[in-house]
């Protein structure tokens, strides 16, 4: 189907066009940096520690940040097929290798920024098969080194960890699963250090875990009274710009700021029994999986359409148990554990189906919709063991064979009718 069919999301809030402002102007300034100038950086995944790089002033690409970058461009079905061409699989992940798509397109004249330059070092976790062909082919096209990052089996089975992640976390994540994290980000930082010139400042980044903690407690805060206010005063189609663009700039002065005004805005709209929705909410839903990129005005047509509107997305409430930490004298530790697991409970069962169960919970949500990507297997495992999990609980869930950054098989009428036809089955709309 044509990519042409997504739409804009609506905004409401003015905090959402001020962090849209701001990471357009960051977008610049890195392209700035990195390609005009030569600027030493890293291509790195979103579940690896952010925070050494910020504390070294060494700029980075998230991998995830540029997939959707890519996407929004609408340029991610024409990059694909030239992965084909070259001998790819049909079924790769394309969330992870759409950047990786990009480069070996090779045309300048198409890709964002002229395409990627040659970085200091790619960083990811080993959390899946295709993790080290991907950054392993990535790095070779860019004549730079692959840095990974090993994703250990997590023994203790604790369904309930979001209870105890913020004091609890040497327990909760494992002793030895956080020391070898702290080993490998200590080798991490010898690299930078002697490949950049720049040098990392432990009392530096004590400082930004500290402001970090601050950061997401606003986030944790906003989250909290969006689950309970009746109506909900703010969908996902803008929770998310207002919790992702601040946590890929987290610790920040502009980070620290913005989510406090987000909080200060969610807040006021709350006392004043502000909605989300146009006309009058009937409906609350969750959505599971990453954002579709291409279509943010998916969300918010169903508010339109039967008052239905989505509460819930995963962005928004992981930012207290999986980000806060008391950090206990220990901030490498603390980072450690952060960082170790980030993939896992938000994936993997049992964290991620009892996580996701208790906030379904919590947010009184009459429904799930789930995005399953055909082609990833890490969120395909564990997203129907959770949508199991859901539907026992008594709320409906569907399940959309779509893509968040591959928009050939996407079509939003038809997407937006199917999930009215589900809630119309359900006796819900």
């Amino acid at each position: 189907m044509s990519t042409a069919t997504g739409q804009r999301s609506r905004k409401m809030l003015a905090c959402t066009a001020e962090a849209n402002a701001y990471q357009k102007a960051f977008g610049q300034d890195l392209k700035r940096r990195v390609v005009d100038e030569g600027e030493p950086f890293a291509i790195v995944q979103a579940d690896t520690p952010h925070e050494i790089f910020h504390v070294m002033d060494i700029p980075i690409v998230t991998n995830q940040w540029w997939s959707a970058y890519i996407s929004a461009k609408q340029l991610s079905a024409q990059y694909f097929e030239v992965m084909a061409k070259a001998g790819f699989p049909a079924n790769n992940c394309k969330y992870c290798s759409l950047g990786l798509a990009c480069t070996l397109a090779n045309d300048p004249t198409t890709a964002p920024w002229g395409g990627l330059p040659k970085p200091t070092v790619l960083v990811a976790r080993l959390t899946c098969d295709c993790i080290q062909q991907v950054f392993g082919r990535w790095a070779e096209a860019l004549d730079s080194e692959f840095f990974p990052l090993e994703a250990p089996a997590w023994r203790e089975k604790e369904p309930r960890w979001f209870a105890h992640s913020r004091d609890d976390w040497e327990r909760v994540y494992e002793p030895d699963r956080i020391a070898l994290m702290v080993d490998e980000m200590q080798d991490l930082i010898a690299l930078l250090e002697q490949r950049t010139g720049r040098r990392f400042d432990a009392d530096r980044f004590h400082h930004l875990m500290e402001r970090i903690n601050e950061q997401e407690g606003y986030i944790w805060e906003a989250a909290q009274a969006i689950g309970t206010a009746r109506p909900c005063p703010v969908s996902i189609a803008e929770q998310m710009p207002n919790t992702m663009i601040p946590q890929w700039h987290r610790g920040s002065d502009w980070a620290v700021s913005h989510a406090r005004k987000f909080r200060d805005e969610v807040l006021e709209r709350v006392n004043a029994g502000l909605g989300a929705s146009a006309g009058r909410e009937r409906l609350r839903l969750m959505w599971i999986g990453a954002g579709v990129w291409h279509d943010p005005g998916f969300y918010q047509a169903l508010e339109e359409k039967l008052g239905a509107v989505f509460v819930w997305s995963m962005y928004m409430p992981f930012a207290g148990p999986q980000y806060i930490r008391e950090i206990h004298g220990k901030p490498m530790e603390a980072l450690a554990s952060r960082i170790c697991s980030m993939n896992e409970v938000l994936h993997l069962p049992p964290w991620m189906n009892t996580w996701m169960e208790s906030e379904a919970e919590r947010c009184a949500i009459d429904a799930a919709v789930v995005l399953l990507p055909p082609d990833n297997r890490l969120s395909q495992s564990g997203t129907k063991l959770t949508a199991m999990t859901l539907e026992q609980a008594g709320i409906p869930v569907l399940s959309i064979d779509a893509d968040m950054v591959d928009a050939r098989n996407w079509n939003h009428e038809r997407m937006v009718g199917t999930v009215a036809d589900f809630l119309n089955e359900h006796g819900l709309a």
